[in-house]
Order: C-alpha cells, then sequence, then structure tokens
C-alpha cells in the first residue's frame, strides 16, 4: 500500500462569515489522482488555496509527508514539493515559453547549475508537446498551448503533489485531446489533486473523485460509482447534466 502523501484535517477557512470550508478531511496516498467536483461555491479553489498556502485556515491541519505545514507560506510549500495551476493560466505574458519554465525552476527545491536548468526546461517543454514554442513569448500563445504551458511551469521542478485548478477550462474541442494525453502521462510518483468541471477529464484522469458541498466533503468513491452515490443525486437532484 502506498504511503499517504497529503493528509487534511478538519480543515475550515473562513473570509467574514462565509465559511468556504467546514472541516474538510481529506488524505491522498503517495501516486493518485484524485478529482475533487462540486456545484459552483462548493469551496473547490479555497481548498487548492488553502493546500498551497495562499489561503490560511482557521482550524484544521494540513500534513504533507507527515510534516505539518499548515502554517507554510507559498513558497516553503513550494520546496516542499507542491505546485500548482490556475483557472486562469498564471504566466508571465512578456517572457518567452523557455524562460517560463525556467522560473518554475527556481520556485521548487534545488538550484542545478544554468546549463541544466536549461535542459530540464527544454525537456519539459518537449514531454509536453510545445517544444517548437520554446522562444515564443507566452503572451502570443493560444489559450490551449498556454494551459500546457503553465502545467510544464508547474512540473519542471519535479514536485511531489501537483494541484490542478480547472485545466480544461476554455478549451476548445481541438484542444482537449492534446490535455488529456499530458495528463495520462503524467509522472507516476506525483501525486496529483485535480479540481475540475470537465467529466471527460475526470473519469479519464482520476482514481478517486471527491464531492465538495457547501464547503463540506459529500462522498468520496470511485468515478464510476461518484454518479450513483445518493448524497450526490440530491444534491444535483433536477439538473440535466450529470454531477461535475
Amino acid at each position: 500500500m502506498a504511503c499517504e502523501l497529503l493528509s487534511v484535517t478538519g480543515l475550515t477557512c473562513r473570509f467574514g462569515r462565509l465559511v468556504a470550508l467546514d472541516g474538510v478531511d481529506l488524505a491522498l496516498p503517495e501516486g493518485e489522482r484524485r478529482a475533487v467536483i462540486g456545484p459552483n461555491g462548493a469551496g473547490k479553489t479555497t481548498l487548492v488555496n488553502a493546500l498551497t498556502g495562499a489561503v490560511r485556515p482557521v482550524r484544521g491541519r494540513v500534513r504533507l509527508a507527515g510534516r505539518d505545514v499548515t502554517t507554510a507560506g507559498p513558497a516553503r510549500r513550494a520546496r516542499a514539493g507542491v505546485a500548482r495551476t490556475f483557472q486562469t493560466p498564471a504566466l508571465a505574458d512578456s517572457l518567452t515559453a523557455l524562460d517560463n519554465v525556467l522560473l518554475g525552476l527556481r520556485r521548487g527545491s534545488g538550484s542545478p547549475g544554468r546549463r541544466e536548468r536549461v535542459l530540464r526546461a527544454l525537456r519539459g517543454l518537449d514531454e509536453l508537446g510545445i517544444g517548437g514554442l520554446a522562444g515564443v513569448p507566452a503572451g502570443q500563445l493560444g489559450h490551449g498551448q498556454r494551459r500546457l504551458l503553465e502545467i510544464a511551469v508547474a512540473l519542471v521542478a519535479r514536485p511531489r503533489l501537483l494541484l490542478l485548478d480547472e485545466p480544461a477550462a476554455g478549451l476548445t474541442d481541438a484542444d482537449l485531446p492534446q490535455l488529456l494525453a499530458v495528463l495520462g502521462r503524467l509522472p507516476e510518483p506525483v501525486t496529483v489533486l485535480l479540481v475540475e468541471h470537465h467529466l471527460d477529464v475526470v473519469t479519464a484522469v482520476a482514481d478517486t473523485v471527491t464531492v465538495l458541498h457547501q464547503g463540506r466533503v459529500l462522498a468520496t468513491d470511485k468515478p464510476t460509482m461518484i454518479a450513483t452515490h445518493p448524497a450526490v443525486a440530491e444534491v444535483y437532484l433536477g439538473k440535466p447534466e450529470r454531477p461535475c
């Protein structure tokens, strides 16, 4: 059985009177692909922000590989092996794709030499099928290319935990197959937590699905089972689409 990489217990986040997360418990073993789904306002992005240190909880604990990182900020968590992407790609538009990936290397642990950094960055772009865009400014890339570039930036530092916040958002039908291919080739040792509304992405990538509703964990199950879970069915009752 794989060792537990991420352990979240009783995580509670508030913004004024709004309780965005309410006693969330979550455990991810090393190498798992976990999808987090739920209606808008369920607390999904707040969860990602709390796991990266961008938001500090009022209660609860976050442990990474057994180490309590609850009070650690984003830089310290990045050095500990946590990387993320955003709903809207966060890139330096005036810099080339290669330079953006080199910035990602600086956020991770370790300090390889310049030559090694460049080689790793170029390999990272090649592995995502965008090696030919290395010299193109990020601001000139299409939306699908920017999505892939941001994943390359996150992966180049070789994270232990990768958090993907709606990577399929805004993609065209033509862009989606390449994203799915990239997500299917993520390094096996990397533990992935994926927030997503696109059901095809969830079912293609996730080993397990956790449903959030009103800041609480509603259910956790296999992708093939989660849609028929009684509590999930109740939340989505009357909606024509399947839960995502």
